[in-house]
């Protein structure tokens, strides 16, 4: 089964990733990928899909979802480097997967984060991800053509 990023879910403050359920009127039940345990965070969490970040490089951005798939390309089926590695260590194999990485702005405690991710989809989920440009060209295009003659209406 392939991954949708943006169900995946961090939240501030809270260990792990979650997968996001449903909307209730306090805010999102989420399921915790380890335990499936599900839970409500309120509209004053911070909650992140993983669809949203990106890791900053030389030339700009690169989303999460290519910076899992260079990882899994250079690692095979063996795990990321543990979270708790030496610097020195996550840095070099930064430096492998995503040579482009820029090094004055993506620290180790953004690598840890990453790298504890990566290995958190890759027991609990699936490194084989959804495309979401794929799923939404049906849906886009209707609401384009539909605001397109709305506008001509208008005009």
């Amino acid at each position: 089964m392939k991954t949708d990023l943006s169900k995946i879910l961090s939240i501030s403050g809270q260990s792990g990733l979650f997968r996001y359920v449903s909307q209730s009127r306090a805010g999102a039940i989420v399921e915790s990928l380890a335990d499936m345990k599900r839970t409500c965070f309120g509209m004053n969490s911070r909650i992140t899909t993983l669809a949203d970040i990106s890791i900053y490089t030389e030339d700009g951005e690169l989303k999460l979802k290519d910076v899992f798939l260079k990882m899994k390309d250079v690692l095979g089926e063996d795990d990321a480097p543990a979270a708790k590695s030496a610097p020195e260590q996550l840095k070099a194999f930064f430096g492998k997967a995503v040579p482009e990485y820029d090094r004055d702005r993506f620290y180790v405690s953004h690598m840890k984060k990453v790298v504890e991710w990566y290995n958190a989809l890759k027991k609990y989920a699936s490194l084989d991800f959804t495309d979401p440009e794929t799923e939404d060209a049906g849906e886009s295009d209707g609401s384009e053509n539909g605001a397109g003659q709305e506008a001509g209406k208008e005009a």
